[in-house]
C-alpha cells in the first residue's frame, strides 16, 4: 500500500515520504511510519494463539507511538500545553493520513500456521478494533482526513494459490482465484466498513450534543423520560459523549475539564495547578 502513497506523491509533484526512523530526513511534506510485515495486533495475541510472527516489534501500536513521538518533537517548543495542542491540531487538520492497508499480515501469519478459516474469522473483530482505535487516535490528535483501506483479495495472490492449491475445481471462481479466501477478505472488509461508519457517526456534531442517558427528541432529552426512569436507555459509549443526562456532563467531559485545570490553558491567570504544585514542592 506504500506504493500507492509513492504514486500519489509523484502525481502531485511531491517528494517521497521519508521514514520516521531516519532522524536526518526532512518531514516537510509528510512522514512514513510503515514497517515491513507489520500487524494490527500486538505480540501477545499471536503468542496466545501459538502463531509465529517474524517481526514482533512492529505492530500498529508501535507505529502509533512513533506518530506521537514525531508530533511531540515537532510541537514541544510552543509555550503552554494548550498552545501545543492547538498548533498540532491545526497542522494535522489539512493533512492526509493513510491508515493501512493493515490487517492482512495478521491473517497471513495465521493461515501459514495452518489455522482454519473458521478460526481466523474469529480474529477479525480484534483486528478491526485495533484499526479503528488507531484511526480514532489519529483523529483525537486533530486529523480530519483519513483513508483506511481494506485488505486485498488474498485468494488471487500467487502465494495463496501455490500454498493452498486445491484439486477441487469448485474451490476456484471465474478468475481462477480461491473463493473461500476471497470471501474471507470480503468479510473483513465489510466488518471494517461497518466499524468505520460507526466511527464517523461518533464524531457527528449532532451526536455530541445529545444526552447519553435519555430518551426522545432531537437531543435525546425529554423531561417526561429523564435518566433513571423506567425504560430510559444509556448510550453504549459514554466516553464519546459530553452530556450525561441533559443536565450533567459525562465523566469523560469532566476529565477533560480537570486536565485543563491541571495543565492550564483555560484558567485566568493562565497558570495550571500542575505547575503550581510542582513549584510549591521545589521550595526548600
Amino acid at each position: 500500500m506504500l506504493n500507492v502513497i509513492f504514486s500519489e506523491a509523484t502525481n502531485l509533484g511531491l517528494p517521497f515520504l521519508n521514514p520516521y526512523l531516519d532522524k536526518n530526513a526532512s518531514f516537510e511534506h509528510g512522514v512514513n511510519f510503515a514497517v515491513a510485515g507489520v500487524t494490527a495486533l500486538d505480540k501477545s495475541f499471536f503468542t496466545e494463539k501459538n502463531i509465529y510472527v517474524p517481526f514482533m516489534n512492529s505492530s500498529l501500536g508501535f507505529q502509533l507511538n512513533w506518530l506521537k513521538g514525531h508530533l511531540n518533537s515537532k510541537f514541544n517548543n510552543h509555550p503552554g500545553v494548550q498552545s501545543n495542542l492547538t498548533a498540532c491540531s491545526k497542522y494535522l487538520e489539512n493533512a492526509l493520513f493513510m491508515v493501512g492497508e493493515i490487517g492482512g499480515n495478521d491473517y497471513n501469519y495465521a493461515f501459514l500456521e495452518g489455522k482454519p478459516i473458521s478460526e481466523v474469522m474469529d480474529y477479525v473483530p480484534y483486528v478491526v478494533d485495533a484499526i479503528i482505535e488507531a484511526a480514532r487516535t489519529v483523529i483525537d490528535h486533530g486529523a480530519a482526513q483519513l483513508i483506511v483501506p481494506g485488505i486485498f483479495p488474498i485468494g488471487c495472490m500467487p502465494s495463496y494459490l501455490m500454498t493452498f492449491y486445491d484439486r477441487n475445481p469448485g474451490a476456484y471462481d471465474q478468475n481462477n482465484c480461491l473463493k473461500y479466501f476471497n470471501s474471507f477478505a470480503e468479510f473483513h472488509n465489510l466488518q471494517l466498513t461497518d466499524a468505520l461508519s460507526r466511527l464517523r457517526s461518533s464524531f457527528d456534531r449532532n451526536t455530541l450534543l445529545k444526552s447519553c442517558c435519555g430518551k426522545g427528541g432531537d437531543y435525546n432529552f425529554d423531561v417526561r423520560n429523564m435518566c433513571g426512569m423506567q425504560d430510559v436507555p444509556v448510550c453504549a459509549s459514554p466516553k464519546t459523549m459530553i452530556s450525561w443526562d441533559g443536565v450533567h456532563l459525562t465523566q469523560a467531559a469532566y476529565n477533560v475539564m480537570a486536565d485543563e485545570l491541571m495543565m492550564g490553558g483555560y484558567t485566568s491567570p493562565n497558570y495550571g495547578l500542575w505547575m503550581k504544585w510542582t513549584c510549591n514542592n521545589l521550595k526548600p
